[in-house]
Formats: C-alpha cells, structure tokens, sequence
C-alpha cells in the first residue's frame, strides 16, 4: 500500500479564544459536489478542546472557508467533558445524525481521563449535545479510560463500534497500554461491548488511538489507527487487516505513509480518516505537535 500526501489542508490560527491553536482529529462531511465540512477540535489556551470546522473544496483540494467559532464547546467543571471534546467519526440511525467524541476529564489530583459523548448533526450541520451523561461509559469491562471511537453500519449485526480503552497508565516503560476494541448494536443507541481487542505487543505497538475502519468489497475489514511503541517514539499511523472485523493482524509495515523528512509533519503523524471522493480513497491527518500544525490530505496511489 502506498500514500501519497497532497500537503498541509490546513494550519490553524487564533481565530477565536476557544480555537487558540490546534486543528485535531479531522472529520469530513459530504456537504454536496467536491463540498465537505471539515470538523476538528481546537484548543483554548488552557489546552481544552472544542469542536470548529472549515469548508473544503475536494476538486481543487483547498480550504474554501474557515469558520470564525467554535461549533460546540467543552463543558464546565464537573462534567465528562469539561476539559475537552476531541471527535471520532460520524453515523446514522434512525434517520439522524451523530458525531462520536471522546470527552476529556482532569480531576484536582487525580489522572486525566476519557469516556464516550455523542452530538446530534442537523440538517444545517449544526452540533448539539446528545446527552449531559456519557454514551459509552466507564463500566468493569472498560474501567479506567476510554477514547475515539468509530462506527459504521454492519449487513448482519445492525452497528459495529471500534473504540480505545486504557489497559494500564503504565506498562513498565513508560507508556500507557491503550487497545481497540469492539462493541455492537441493534440500533446505534444501545450498545454491547465484547471485550475483544486489536492485538498489541509492548515496546511495538501499545498505545492506540483513533480507528478508522473501510470494508472492502469482498468483506475483508481495513483499520487504520495512531499507534506509539511505547519505546521513545511519537505518534505514527498503522494498518491491520481483518476478514470479518473482529480477528485482526497488525500490517505496520504496510501503513505506507510515514513522517517527512522535514516540515509540519516530520516529528509525528496522527489521528487518521479516511474516506472516499468519486472513487479515490482519502486519508486526512495530523502531524507535528497533535494537531497543532493542522492536518494534511493524503490520496491513495496503490494497494
């Protein structure tokens, strides 16, 4: 599999006291033609993230207009996302819209953590919050942390979910073990979690984030994730396979997109999407700083 970047899309500025830097985990939505909305979190300048958008012309492959304010904001203290919404992927159910995130908590004197919030998206691609409590909460199978999930519909089980869940703060070496595992649904609304994980090795792969799944034409499953080795290194983004979604092999070295050898994503890359435009698969992604270079579009040239 080869990559092809196309550059940086976009590189934040300051353009209100809630999008002081960062453009992270990019999050297109077909708006109409080569139109997509291109939601992301931004931070504030106490590192709390919130949700804005720009608008980006597929056709010419630019941002064609950057909206001045945040379109939802991290709660107040106290709730599951008061220090930060940091965005998934998108669904339907029920004829509705839905926006996945991860909601960021920082207790006085206690770990930083995650749990699952969902916003409603309008027809007018407006963001309102689902729920004051979490969609995926913190539970016995899932104790300790959770983060980005992602969710697509499935012929058979109704709806499929791949989400993060931390394992251990600490391996041993430093790292955090934060795995990938699966949950289905009926309906989109309910879910159950089956405990089943992408498999990870410590000091090669242990800490992940942000899946995002495409299912080829014959069935076989494609992720495409954030990952650290645990040993020193920064973010990269990795690959794995799966015939049906739930047994999965690791493929790093197949990725076939790395850092640059200089520029806004020399240090790490991150946070992947991919998607597909009048048949060509895209990947939108960060790079340096966890977004605070923006992100770039990615085509792919060859499997």
């Amino acid at each position: 599999m080869r990559w092809k970047k196309l550059g940086n899309l976009y590189t934040p500025e300051p353009i209100h006291a809630k999008l002081a830097s960062h453009a992270a985990n990019p999050l297109p939505v077909h708006i109409g033609g080569d139109l997509f909305r291109v939601f992301y979190s931004g931070r504030d300048r106490e590192k709390r993230s919130s949700v804005g958008y720009v608008d980006v012309d597929m056709k010419d492959r630019k941002v064609v207009d950057v909206h001045p304010e945040p379109v939802f904001e991290h709660g107040s203290e106290g709730s599951f996302y008061s220090h930060g919404v940091s965005i998934g992927n998108w669904y339907e159910a029920d004829g509705k819209r839905y926006i996945l995130f991860m909601g960021w908590q920082c207790p006085p004197g206690g770990h930083w953590r995650g749990e699952v919030g969902r916003l409603s998206l309008d027809s007018e691609n407006r963001l309102t919050l689902d729920s004051e409590t979490p969609f995926i909460a913190l539970d016995d199978i899932d104790p300790i942390s959770l983060s980005y999930p992602w969710v697509r519909r499935d012929k058979d089980l109704g709806y499929r979910m791949w989400y993060g869940s931390t394992v251990s703060w600490d391996a041993g070496n430093g790292e955090m073990v934060h795995v990938i595992k699966t949950a289905t649904s009926k309906d989109g609304h309910t879910w159950n979690r089956s405990g089943e994980t992408l498999p990870y090795e410590v000091g090669v792969a242990q800490a992940f984030s942000r899946p995002t799944v495409m299912v080829q034409p014959g069935g076989e499953h494609r992720m495409w994730f954030s990952y650290r080795s645990g040993s020193g290194e920064t973010y990269r983004i990795g690959y794995a396979t799966s015939p049906d979604g739930i047994d999965w092999r690791l493929r790093l070295d197949e990725t076939g997109i790395d850092v640059s050898d200089s520029g806004w994503d020399s240090e790490m890359i991150e946070y992947p999407f991919v998607f597909e435009h009048k048949g060509e698969r895209y990947m939108l992604y960060n790079g340096n700083g966890y977004g605070q270079t923006g992100f770039g579009l990615a085509i792919m040239e060859s499997e």
